[in-house]
Protein backbone atom coordinates (compact mmCIF):
# COMPACT_ATOMS: atom_id res chain seq x y z
CA UNK A 1 0.00 0.00 0.00
CA UNK A 2 2.06 2.95 -1.18
CA UNK A 3 0.16 5.78 0.63
CA UNK A 4 1.11 4.22 3.51
CA UNK A 5 3.95 5.47 5.61
CA UNK A 6 5.69 2.90 7.89
CA UNK A 7 6.42 5.56 10.52
CA UNK A 8 7.25 3.85 13.96
CA UNK A 9 8.01 0.11 14.66
CA UNK A 10 8.88 -0.17 18.12
CA UNK A 11 8.92 -2.66 21.01
CA UNK A 12 6.34 -1.01 23.31
CA UNK A 13 6.26 -1.46 27.47
CA UNK A 14 4.69 -1.74 30.77
CA UNK A 15 1.94 -3.39 32.39
CA UNK A 16 -1.54 -2.98 31.54
CA UNK A 17 -3.97 -0.55 31.75
CA UNK A 18 -6.45 -3.84 31.58
CA UNK A 19 -5.97 -6.50 33.38
CA UNK A 20 -2.74 -8.36 32.87
CA UNK A 21 -3.11 -10.21 29.65
CA UNK A 22 -1.22 -13.50 28.76
CA UNK A 23 -1.52 -12.14 25.32
CA UNK A 24 0.56 -9.68 23.76
CA UNK A 25 2.02 -9.64 20.54
CA UNK A 26 2.29 -6.93 17.74
CA UNK A 27 -0.03 -4.09 17.89
CA UNK A 28 -0.75 -2.42 14.04
CA UNK A 29 -2.43 0.87 14.09
CA UNK A 30 -3.85 2.79 11.31
CA UNK A 31 -4.21 6.79 11.20
CA UNK A 32 -3.83 9.90 9.12
CA UNK A 33 -2.69 11.59 12.06
CA UNK A 34 0.54 13.10 9.33
CA UNK A 35 -0.27 17.38 10.24
CA UNK A 36 2.52 18.21 12.13
CA UNK A 37 0.97 18.64 15.64
CA UNK A 38 -1.43 15.42 15.51
CA UNK A 39 1.67 13.51 14.35
CA UNK A 40 3.58 14.98 17.11
CA UNK A 41 0.81 14.14 19.77
CA UNK A 42 0.62 10.61 18.62
CA UNK A 43 3.68 9.92 18.59
CA UNK A 44 4.23 10.60 22.32
CA UNK A 45 0.88 8.81 23.30
CA UNK A 46 2.54 5.76 21.90
CA UNK A 47 5.69 6.48 23.54
CA UNK A 48 3.63 6.66 26.66
CA UNK A 49 2.12 3.25 25.80
CA UNK A 50 5.33 2.01 25.32
CA UNK A 51 6.93 3.53 28.27
CA UNK A 52 3.64 1.24 30.52
CA UNK A 53 3.54 -2.23 27.90
CA UNK A 54 6.66 -3.45 27.00
CA UNK A 55 5.19 -6.97 25.80
CA UNK A 56 3.65 -5.15 23.43
CA UNK A 57 5.30 -4.37 19.81
CA UNK A 58 3.43 -1.81 18.41
CA UNK A 59 3.59 -0.96 14.39
CA UNK A 60 2.28 2.57 13.19
CA UNK A 61 0.85 3.13 9.72
CA UNK A 62 0.72 6.78 9.01
CA UNK A 63 -1.55 7.71 6.05
CA UNK A 64 -1.73 11.02 4.46
CA UNK A 65 -5.52 12.76 4.55
CA UNK A 66 -6.81 11.46 1.50
CA UNK A 67 -5.11 8.26 0.77
CA UNK A 68 -6.80 7.12 4.04
CA UNK A 69 -10.00 8.54 3.25
CA UNK A 70 -9.88 6.38 -0.26
CA UNK A 71 -8.04 3.53 2.04
CA UNK A 72 -9.77 2.92 5.29
CA UNK A 73 -12.56 0.60 3.54
CA UNK A 74 -10.50 -1.54 1.67
CA UNK A 75 -7.77 -2.30 4.68
CA UNK A 76 -10.64 -2.58 7.21
CA UNK A 77 -12.18 -5.43 4.81
CA UNK A 78 -9.16 -7.26 3.44
CA UNK A 79 -5.89 -6.32 5.60
CA UNK A 80 -7.40 -4.88 9.26
CA UNK A 81 -5.06 -3.27 11.59
CA UNK A 82 -5.71 -3.31 15.05
CA UNK A 83 -6.96 -0.15 15.61
CA UNK A 84 -8.13 3.05 13.21
CA UNK A 85 -8.62 6.27 13.76
CA UNK A 86 -11.98 7.99 12.34
CA UNK A 87 -14.55 10.76 13.49
CA UNK A 88 -17.84 10.58 15.83
CA UNK A 89 -21.64 10.31 14.86
CA UNK A 90 -22.69 9.65 11.51
CA UNK A 91 -19.55 9.28 9.71
CA UNK A 92 -19.03 6.38 11.76
CA UNK A 93 -22.57 4.50 10.71
CA UNK A 94 -21.48 3.38 7.30
CA UNK A 95 -18.76 1.09 9.20
CA UNK A 96 -21.13 0.39 12.08
CA UNK A 97 -23.75 -0.96 9.26
CA UNK A 98 -21.27 -2.63 7.26
CA UNK A 99 -20.12 -5.02 10.44
CA UNK A 100 -16.74 -3.30 10.03
CA UNK A 101 -16.32 -1.60 13.51
CA UNK A 102 -15.84 -3.65 16.58
CA UNK A 103 -18.50 -3.09 19.39
CA UNK A 104 -16.69 -1.68 22.78
CA UNK A 105 -19.22 -1.01 25.10
CA UNK A 106 -17.79 -3.95 27.69
CA UNK A 107 -14.73 -1.62 27.61
CA UNK A 108 -16.62 1.42 28.18
CA UNK A 109 -18.45 -0.14 30.99
CA UNK A 110 -15.41 -1.76 32.80
CA UNK A 111 -13.33 1.21 32.34
CA UNK A 112 -15.72 3.87 33.68
CA UNK A 113 -15.66 5.67 30.96
CA UNK A 114 -19.61 6.61 30.63
CA UNK A 115 -18.32 8.49 33.53
CA UNK A 116 -15.56 10.31 32.10
CA UNK A 117 -16.09 10.07 28.73
CA UNK A 118 -19.87 11.01 29.03
CA UNK A 119 -20.33 14.18 26.91
CA UNK A 120 -19.62 11.90 23.73
CA UNK A 121 -21.41 8.91 24.69
CA UNK A 122 -23.97 10.12 22.24
CA UNK A 123 -22.08 10.44 19.49
CA UNK A 124 -19.81 7.37 19.76
CA UNK A 125 -23.31 5.26 20.19
CA UNK A 126 -25.43 3.72 17.78
CA UNK A 127 -28.29 1.12 17.96
CA UNK A 128 -27.70 1.33 21.65
CA UNK A 129 -23.42 -0.19 21.42
CA UNK A 130 -20.60 2.09 21.66
CA UNK A 131 -18.23 2.14 18.77
CA UNK A 132 -14.78 3.64 19.83
CA UNK A 133 -13.21 6.03 22.29
CA UNK A 134 -12.75 9.70 21.59
CA UNK A 135 -9.51 11.38 22.50
CA UNK A 136 -10.09 15.37 20.98
CA UNK A 137 -12.52 17.66 19.73
CA UNK A 138 -12.80 21.10 19.28
CA UNK A 139 -15.49 23.42 20.48
CA UNK A 140 -18.16 26.03 18.08
CA UNK A 141 -19.81 28.74 19.17
CA UNK A 142 -20.46 32.51 19.16
CA UNK A 143 -17.26 34.34 19.23
CA UNK A 144 -17.88 38.58 19.82
CA UNK A 145 -16.47 41.68 19.89
CA UNK A 146 -16.58 42.33 24.35
CA UNK A 147 -16.04 45.95 23.70
CA UNK A 148 -18.42 46.76 21.54
CA UNK A 149 -21.08 45.01 23.37
CA UNK A 150 -20.03 46.31 26.57
CA UNK A 151 -20.13 50.10 24.67
CA UNK A 152 -23.46 49.92 23.67
CA UNK A 153 -24.51 48.08 26.87
CA UNK A 154 -25.70 44.70 25.35
CA UNK A 155 -25.66 41.80 27.87
CA UNK A 156 -24.57 38.34 26.56
CA UNK A 157 -27.55 36.44 25.27
CA UNK A 158 -28.59 33.21 26.50
CA UNK A 159 -32.07 32.98 24.82
CA UNK A 160 -34.10 33.99 21.13
CA UNK A 161 -35.36 36.95 22.34
CA UNK A 162 -32.21 38.82 23.90
CA UNK A 163 -30.17 37.27 20.96
CA UNK A 164 -32.38 39.06 18.74
CA UNK A 165 -32.86 42.02 20.81
CA UNK A 166 -28.70 42.34 20.71
CA UNK A 167 -28.86 42.27 16.85
CA UNK A 168 -31.62 45.19 16.79
CA UNK A 169 -29.30 47.19 18.96
CA UNK A 170 -25.87 46.77 17.09
CA UNK A 171 -27.69 47.54 13.54
CA UNK A 172 -29.25 50.81 15.31
CA UNK A 173 -25.41 51.55 16.46
CA UNK A 174 -24.15 50.70 13.04
CA UNK A 175 -22.51 47.40 13.54
CA UNK A 176 -23.98 44.17 11.74
CA UNK A 177 -24.06 41.37 14.45
CA UNK A 178 -22.78 38.64 12.43
CA UNK A 179 -19.69 37.79 10.27
CA UNK A 180 -19.25 35.20 7.51
CA UNK A 181 -17.95 34.19 4.62
CA UNK A 182 -19.87 31.58 2.35
CA UNK A 183 -18.24 31.55 -0.63
CA UNK A 184 -16.86 27.87 0.33
CA UNK A 185 -20.25 27.08 1.76
CA UNK A 186 -19.50 24.72 4.72
CA UNK A 187 -19.37 27.86 7.46
CA UNK A 188 -23.25 27.96 6.57
CA UNK A 189 -23.60 24.34 8.15
CA UNK A 190 -22.12 25.61 11.31
CA UNK A 191 -25.53 27.89 11.29
CA UNK A 192 -27.39 25.65 10.25
CA UNK A 193 -26.31 22.95 13.10
CA UNK A 194 -27.36 25.45 15.31
CA UNK A 195 -30.43 26.91 14.12
CA UNK A 196 -31.89 23.48 13.76
CA UNK A 197 -30.24 21.59 16.87
CA UNK A 198 -31.80 24.33 18.68
CA UNK A 199 -35.24 24.53 16.75
CA UNK A 200 -35.64 20.57 16.76
CA UNK A 201 -32.91 18.89 19.07
CA UNK A 202 -30.21 16.69 18.54
CA UNK A 203 -32.07 13.67 17.92
CA UNK A 204 -34.14 15.09 15.51
CA UNK A 205 -30.69 16.93 13.55
CA UNK A 206 -28.72 14.13 13.32
CA UNK A 207 -32.22 11.66 12.25
CA UNK A 208 -31.79 14.54 9.20
CA UNK A 209 -28.80 14.23 8.53
CA UNK A 210 -29.16 10.46 8.35
CA UNK A 211 -31.70 11.01 5.56
CA UNK A 212 -34.10 9.57 7.71
CA UNK A 213 -36.49 12.57 7.68
CA UNK A 214 -37.77 14.67 4.44
CA UNK A 215 -36.20 17.95 4.11
CA UNK A 216 -39.87 19.36 3.33
CA UNK A 217 -40.77 18.45 7.06
CA UNK A 218 -42.61 21.31 8.51
CA UNK A 219 -39.46 21.06 11.22
CA UNK A 220 -37.24 21.69 8.98
CA UNK A 221 -39.68 24.74 7.83
CA UNK A 222 -39.31 26.11 11.46
CA UNK A 223 -35.33 25.66 10.94
CA UNK A 224 -35.67 28.08 8.04
CA UNK A 225 -38.28 30.29 9.54
CA UNK A 226 -36.12 30.87 12.55
CA UNK A 227 -32.96 31.48 9.97
CA UNK A 228 -35.06 33.95 7.89
CA UNK A 229 -35.98 36.49 11.16
CA UNK A 230 -32.56 36.81 11.38
CA UNK A 231 -31.88 37.37 7.74
CA UNK A 232 -35.07 39.84 7.74
CA UNK A 233 -33.59 41.83 10.82
CA UNK A 234 -29.89 41.68 8.71
CA UNK A 235 -27.75 39.87 11.07
CA UNK A 236 -25.35 38.92 8.44
CA UNK A 237 -22.62 41.08 6.73
CA UNK A 238 -23.51 42.09 3.44
CA UNK A 239 -21.08 40.53 0.09
CA UNK A 240 -20.76 36.87 2.01
CA UNK A 241 -20.92 34.90 -0.50
CA UNK A 242 -17.71 36.69 -2.16
CA UNK A 243 -16.21 35.86 0.98
CA UNK A 244 -13.84 33.41 2.62
CA UNK A 245 -13.96 32.12 5.95
CA UNK A 246 -10.90 34.23 6.76
CA UNK A 247 -11.73 37.29 4.45
CA UNK A 248 -14.83 37.29 6.94
CA UNK A 249 -12.55 38.11 9.89
CA UNK A 250 -11.65 41.54 9.13
CA UNK A 251 -15.26 43.18 9.17
CA UNK A 252 -14.97 41.82 12.99
CA UNK A 253 -11.48 42.72 13.37
CA UNK A 254 -12.36 46.26 11.77
CA UNK A 255 -15.51 46.55 13.90
CA UNK A 256 -17.47 46.62 11.47
CA UNK A 257 -19.50 43.34 12.48
CA UNK A 258 -19.53 41.75 16.27
CA UNK A 259 -20.22 37.86 16.41
CA UNK A 260 -19.09 35.33 14.43
CA UNK A 261 -20.60 31.58 14.67
CA UNK A 262 -17.42 29.53 14.59
CA UNK A 263 -14.84 26.73 15.23
CA UNK A 264 -11.86 27.69 18.01
CA UNK A 265 -9.59 27.83 15.29
CA UNK A 266 -10.46 31.20 14.54
CA UNK A 267 -9.15 32.82 17.67
CA UNK A 268 -5.90 32.46 16.50
CA UNK A 269 -6.21 34.47 13.39
CA UNK A 270 -8.59 37.03 15.21
CA UNK A 271 -5.86 37.41 17.59
CA UNK A 272 -3.22 37.96 14.91
CA UNK A 273 -5.27 39.88 13.04
CA UNK A 274 -4.55 42.39 16.56
CA UNK A 275 -7.53 41.90 18.71
CA UNK A 276 -6.97 41.20 22.41
CA UNK A 277 -8.76 38.83 24.85
CA UNK A 278 -10.05 41.98 26.50
CA UNK A 279 -11.76 42.54 23.05
CA UNK A 280 -12.89 38.72 22.45
CA UNK A 281 -14.99 36.64 24.01
CA UNK A 282 -17.84 33.07 23.47
CA UNK A 283 -20.65 32.67 24.23
CA UNK A 284 -22.48 29.04 23.47
CA UNK A 285 -25.09 29.75 20.93
CA UNK A 286 -28.72 31.21 22.20
CA UNK A 287 -31.55 28.97 23.55
CA UNK A 288 -34.48 28.99 20.86
CA UNK A 289 -37.21 26.42 22.13
CA UNK A 290 -36.52 24.90 25.72
CA UNK A 291 -37.43 21.47 24.68
CA UNK A 292 -34.72 21.20 21.93
CA UNK A 293 -32.34 21.47 24.51
CA UNK A 294 -28.58 22.62 24.14
CA UNK A 295 -26.99 20.06 21.84
CA UNK A 296 -23.63 21.51 20.35
CA UNK A 297 -21.27 21.29 17.81
CA UNK A 298 -18.09 19.59 18.69
CA UNK A 299 -16.00 18.01 15.67
CA UNK A 300 -14.49 14.97 17.23
CA UNK A 301 -11.42 12.55 16.74
CA UNK A 302 -11.83 8.90 17.62
CA UNK A 303 -10.17 5.54 17.12
CA UNK A 304 -11.86 2.21 16.84
CA UNK A 305 -10.94 -1.63 16.89
CA UNK A 306 -12.47 -2.29 13.37
CA UNK A 307 -14.20 -6.16 13.80
CA UNK A 308 -11.56 -8.37 11.60
CA UNK A 309 -8.31 -7.19 13.86
CA UNK A 310 -6.00 -9.69 15.08
CA UNK A 311 -5.31 -8.36 18.06
CA UNK A 312 -8.06 -7.29 19.95
CA UNK A 313 -6.43 -7.76 23.42
CA UNK A 314 -4.00 -5.24 23.11
CA UNK A 315 -6.10 -2.99 21.13
CA UNK A 316 -8.21 -2.76 24.00
CA UNK A 317 -5.50 -2.25 26.62
CA UNK A 318 -4.38 0.99 24.10
CA UNK A 319 -8.23 2.47 23.85
CA UNK A 320 -8.28 2.11 27.50
CA UNK A 321 -5.09 4.08 27.84
CA UNK A 322 -6.21 6.77 25.39
CA UNK A 323 -9.09 7.21 27.42
CA UNK A 324 -7.20 8.13 30.40
CA UNK A 325 -7.81 11.91 31.89
CA UNK A 326 -3.81 12.59 31.85
CA UNK A 327 -3.35 10.95 28.40
CA UNK A 328 -5.92 13.11 27.04
CA UNK A 329 -4.80 16.13 28.92
CA UNK A 330 -1.21 15.89 27.28
CA UNK A 331 -2.25 14.48 23.63
CA UNK A 332 -4.78 17.52 23.78
CA UNK A 333 -1.87 20.44 25.34
CA UNK A 334 0.00 19.57 21.36
CA UNK A 335 -3.23 19.38 19.77
CA UNK A 336 -4.14 22.80 21.20
CA UNK A 337 -7.78 21.19 21.15
CA UNK A 338 -10.19 19.87 24.18
CA UNK A 339 -9.48 16.67 25.57
CA UNK A 340 -13.34 14.72 25.88
CA UNK A 341 -11.83 13.33 30.12
CA UNK A 342 -14.13 15.42 31.96
CA UNK A 343 -11.06 15.18 34.62
CA UNK A 344 -8.35 15.77 32.07
CA UNK A 345 -7.12 19.68 32.62
CA UNK A 346 -6.31 22.44 29.31
CA UNK A 347 -3.75 25.05 29.61
CA UNK A 348 -5.30 28.98 30.49
CA UNK A 349 -6.14 29.87 27.13
CA UNK A 350 -9.85 31.57 28.23
CA UNK A 351 -11.13 30.34 24.96
CA UNK A 352 -9.99 26.49 25.87
CA UNK A 353 -11.20 26.86 29.18
CA UNK A 354 -14.28 28.18 28.20
CA UNK A 355 -15.07 25.52 25.62
CA UNK A 356 -13.58 22.62 27.57
CA UNK A 357 -16.43 23.92 30.15
CA UNK A 358 -19.42 23.98 27.76
CA UNK A 359 -18.35 20.70 26.48
CA UNK A 360 -17.65 18.59 29.48
CA UNK A 361 -21.21 19.60 30.86
CA UNK A 362 -22.82 18.36 27.74
CA UNK A 363 -25.99 16.01 28.25
CA UNK A 364 -28.18 17.19 24.87
CA UNK A 365 -25.68 15.71 22.03
CA UNK A 366 -22.70 16.88 20.22
CA UNK A 367 -23.23 17.14 16.44
CA UNK A 368 -19.85 16.51 14.13
CA UNK A 369 -20.67 19.48 11.61
CA UNK A 370 -23.01 19.44 8.81
CA UNK A 371 -20.30 17.72 6.58
CA UNK A 372 -19.48 14.94 8.53
CA UNK A 373 -22.94 14.03 9.96
CA UNK A 374 -24.18 14.06 6.44
CA UNK A 375 -23.51 12.04 3.43
CA UNK A 376 -20.80 13.54 0.92
CA UNK A 377 -23.97 14.24 -1.62
CA UNK A 378 -26.26 15.28 0.76
CA UNK A 379 -23.92 18.01 2.67
CA UNK A 380 -22.76 19.17 -0.82
CA UNK A 381 -26.02 19.84 -1.60
CA UNK A 382 -27.26 20.79 1.54
CA UNK A 383 -24.55 23.64 1.86
CA UNK A 384 -25.64 24.97 -1.72
CA UNK A 385 -28.64 25.42 -0.54
CA UNK A 386 -27.74 27.49 2.99
CA UNK A 387 -25.93 29.65 1.24
CA UNK A 388 -28.42 30.38 -1.51
CA UNK A 389 -31.26 30.72 1.24
CA UNK A 390 -29.05 33.42 2.84
CA UNK A 391 -28.65 35.25 -0.21
CA UNK A 392 -32.15 34.36 -1.44
CA UNK A 393 -34.61 33.12 1.22
CA UNK A 394 -37.96 33.61 -1.03
CA UNK A 395 -36.76 30.32 -3.32
CA UNK A 396 -36.96 28.22 0.42
CA UNK A 397 -39.70 25.98 -1.70
CA UNK A 398 -37.12 25.25 -4.59
CA UNK A 399 -34.01 25.00 -2.25
CA UNK A 400 -35.67 22.20 0.29
CA UNK A 401 -38.01 20.17 -2.58
CA UNK A 402 -34.20 19.94 -4.48
CA UNK A 403 -32.78 18.17 -0.78
CA UNK A 404 -35.62 16.36 -1.10
CA UNK A 405 -34.60 14.95 -4.26
CA UNK A 406 -31.05 14.63 -3.32
CA UNK A 407 -32.15 12.35 -0.08
CA UNK A 408 -34.10 10.36 -2.14
CA UNK A 409 -31.06 9.18 -4.33
CA UNK A 410 -28.02 9.88 -1.39
CA UNK A 411 -29.68 6.99 0.81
Amino acid sequence: MTLRLKTLVATLAATTVLATSAFAGTLVINTDTSDPAPKAAFQAAIDGFKAENPDVTVEWNLFDHEGYKTSIRNFLTADAPDLANWYAGNRMLPYVNAGLFEDITDLWNSEGMNESLASSEGSMTIDGKIWGVPYTYYQWGVYYRKDIFADLGIDVPTNWADFKAAGATLNENGVKPITIGSKYLWTTGGVFDYLNMRTNGYDFHMALTRGEIAWTDDRVRATFANWKELLDAGFWIDNHASMSWQEALAPMVQGDAAMYVMGNFAVAPLREAGLTDDQLGFFQFPMINEAAGMGEEAPTDTIHIPANAKNKVDAKRFLAYLARADVQTAMNATLGQLPINKDSTVSDDKFLVAGQSMLSGTTDGIAQFFDRDATAEMASAGMEGFQEFMVKPERLDAILERLEKVRAKAY
